[in-house]
């Protein structure tokens, strides 16, 4: 497990280092898939700064970096490249979990080399853990936007919806971004009606998942259906219907806080 309360000062040649290219984390062919890097790889391989590290945190008593390189500079027979979905469910959560928080500081850092308010460079403080402008003594740390993810039931049957715009299409449950002001339940009211149209009632808390897409945090609920009949958002919502346990649609892998929902309601339905 990432141990997130101690960062690590200076990169070691055997530290463990997390390297992305853009949006996509760059593996080895060989070895255990989604495994990370040694400093050394990095820096023999990519010829990388290492003033260009981003700080993650300490794993197995090695300090953890993160590193990106230009995406011309991936060798695709020796190496892979692919979006951070694709290791879902392919390594255990806590690899998983360590590649997000990897790409959620790097994106951070990315994004925020200058000053929001006065356009001034950045620099990193505390270790890594803010970013300073000197000028208006702005002090910024990452950002999580927190998301509720709701499973809507009305007695045996589910609710679960088809996204709009995704080519690959898989039915899973809704969710949406929290707005200011707003509690859980209120944004998971808000969220139903404007998706589906429909009002919801009795929402439970059940367990939330850090999502590096690129920085939210997923609060899972579930909630039971009260009144109203389905009336789609087009824009949000592509396909959405009632499904019981006999007819299920493609739903998202079992990793995801979206497919441990649907597992959860599943395992406690009559046999």
């Amino acid at each position: 497990m990432l141990d997130i309360s101690a960062y690590p000062t200076e990169p070691q040649e055997d530290d463990w280092a997390f390297v992305f290219s853009g949006r996509n984390t760059v593996t080895s062919l060989r070895g255990q898939p989604g495994m990370p890097w040694r400093v050394a790889e990095v820096s023999s391989q990519w010829g990388v700064d290492m003033e260009t590290a981003v700080p993650v945190g300490r794993w197995q008593e090695r300090g953890v970096w993160a590193f990106s390189v230009p995406e011309n500079n991936i060798d695709l027979t020796q190496q892979l490249s692919g979006n951070l979905y694709s290791l879902l469910g392919r390594v255990d959560d806590g690899l998983f979990h360590a590649h997000g928080r990897a790409y959620q500081l790097l994106h951070w850092r990315d994004t925020h080399r200058h000053c929001g308010r006065c356009g001034m460079e950045t620099r990193t403080i505390e270790d890594g853990r803010a970013v300073l402008c000197d000028r208006c003594t702005l002090r910024v740390y990452p950002r999580v936007s927190p998301c509720v993810i709701v499973l809507v039931t009305k007695g045996d049957r589910l609710l679960l919806a088809a996204a709009a715009g995704f080519q690959k299409r898989f039915y899973s449950t809704l969710a949406g971004f929290m707005e200011p002001g707003e509690t859980c339940e209120e944004a998971v009211i808000r969220e139903v009606r404007e998706e589906v149209g429909i009002e919801v009632g009795n929402i439970r808390y059940y367990a939330s998942q850090p999502w590096p897409f690129p920085s939210q945090v997923m609060l899972g609920f579930f909630a039971e259906w009260k009144s109203g009949e389905l009336k789609l958002d087009p824009e949000e919502i592509e396909d959405a219907d009632w499904f019981d346990a006999t007819a299920m649609p493609p739903t998202p892998p079992i990793a995801s806080i979206s497919g441990k929902l649907i597992s959860h309601f599943m395992e406690r339905l009559p046999t």
